[in-house]
């Protein structure tokens, strides 16, 4: 069974790599090899950990290995809304319900403040547009991206 870990800019590397592994069939979905997870730096990626306002979770297999990923960032005044972002599970450890895990228990660890999550993704992600909306997730617009996809943005009340 996989651990919950709270991820630091020390696992910067680690979570880059699984990152960079889990966008490559977006990318090949959407016909855009530039997605910001996929050019994202290590430098960037630990700044983005060393906020404050991000809670960054990830599960850990039994050889200790990071099998998947999120991060969350947690709205500033008031921080009532959350962005979830950058949901990632190994290629190889897909399909077995890594991400409705972390994306439960991501819920289960957001702020009281926190009254509504928001995301995006892409319109051709159908597997992530599928878990969203199993999740109570809705779309509330699309926007264009200069690749020639929309991008569809998603929220949903909790608390």
């Amino acid at each position: 069974m996989e651990s919950l870990v709270i991820l630091s800019d020390v696992d910067a590397g680690e979570l880059l790599t699984l990152q960079r592994a889990a966008y490559v069939t977006e990318a090949q979905a959407h016909h855009d090899p530039n997605l910001p997870p996929l050019t994202q730096t290590s430098e960037e990626l630990q700044r983005e950990l060393r906020d404050d306002a991000v809670l960054a979770l990830g599960l850990r297999g039994d050889s200790s290995r990071l099998v998947a990923a999120v991060r969350v960032g947690i709205g500033q005044p008031d921080r009532r809304t959350a962005e979830l972002g950058r949901l990632v599970v190994a290629p190889d450890m897909q399909g077995r319900g890594l991400g409705s895990r972390l994306l439960s228990l991501t819920e289960q660890h957001l702020p009281e403040s926190v009254t509504e999550m928001r995301l995006f993704t892409g319109e051709f992600s159908s597997g992530n547009l599928r878990l969203y909306a199993r999740f109570g997730y809705h779309e509330t617009h699309r926007t264009p991206t200069p690749s020639g996809y929309d991008l569809v943005h998603l929220a949903k009340t909790v608390g």
